[in-house]
């Protein structure tokens, strides 16, 4: 899969597989794509397609019993056989990720400024007063008026869709290439969804960083990726503008996702009169 310009992320030939009792299974097989800053590539395909454990394998953050091969290119640096305290430098610095459900990622004893602070100490040598700056410009990036409150509670303070956006602020404050987004709208009621998709295009445009959004929704990627990569089986199907495999999809597989969801046309922003005249709503 070939992107514009020079990829600030490259997937080369991924395989993922496990060793169970039937023999060797392939979750991910011998895939490839690539992602340019400032771009929206979205994963799409049904639960147990291999999208999520494709964005655990860029990050390395597979399970141990998982075996990896292929080539993972971050900013022309090939991080598939990093050691695992050279890539924890990646992490975060280079490339962040905001898992599907918040609360399995933040601390429920440590204060939001405390968890977003770390990684701005670590990673970009800040002081505490200086990475509390970054982090209250950060939140106030996705939307927050009162960034110090927020900075000063709990996670169980804080509404879903208020940690999902912490979440966000908190991987963008390092001001990451590539930020992955693993369903970042599931569990959340449809307004919120909408608040959150927006804030990852206005990033998208605002920041120039590249997200690699994870989703089973056809209605999520056709709001908010500039292309899209349809998997099926550990593989990737079908890929190309999302404008395009979405009007004209080729793979049978792709046009039985699209046949799922019956309100595909309206997730076009398109009348049914409308065919031939594509608009964004």
């Amino acid at each position: 899969m070939t992107s514009s310009g020079n990829p600030y992320l490259t997937v080369r030939d991924l395989t993922v597989s496990f060793q169970g009792k039937g023999g060797e299974f392939h979750a991910v097989d011998r895939i490839g794509f690539e992602l340019d800053r400032g771009e929206i590539l979205a994963l799409v395909g049904e639960s147990g397609s291999g999208k999520s454990m494709t964005s655990l394998a860029v990050m390395r953050l597979l399970p141990q019993a998982a075996r990896m091969s292929g080539r993972i290119t971050i900013a022309g640096d090939d991080v598939a056989s990093l050691p695992r305290r050279q890539m924890e430098d990646v992490r975060g610095a280079r490339i962040g990720m905001v898992f599907q459900e918040p609360m399995t990622s933040l601390n429920p004893v440590l204060t939001i400024a405390r968890q977003m602070t770390e990684g701005l100490i670590r990673h970009q040598g800040l002081s505490r007063k200086a990475a509390l700056a970054a982090a209250r410009s950060a939140l106030d990036d996705v939307g927050f008026g009162e960034p110090d409150r927020v900075l000063s509670q709990y996670p169980h303070q804080l509404s879903g869709g208020m940690r999902q956006r912490v979440m966000i602020a908190a991987a963008l404050a390092l001001r990451p290439g590539i930020l992955i987004a693993d369903e970042p709208t599931t569990a959340l009621d449809v307004t919120v969804q909408a608040q959150v998709l927006d804030l990852l295009v206005d990033l998208k445009s605002r920041l120039g960083s590249g997200i690699l959004l994870i989703t089973h929704d056809i209605g999520v990627v056709a709001e908010t990726a500039d292309r899209v990569a349809v998997m099926r089986h550990g593989r990737i199907v079908e890929t190309g503008a999302t404008d395009a495999v979405l009007r004209n999809p080729t793979h049978d597989y792709t046009k039985a996702l699209l046949a799922s969801h019956l309100t595909v046309e309206k997730a076009l922003g398109l009348r049914p009169a409308e065919k031939g005249a594509p608009s964004r709503s």
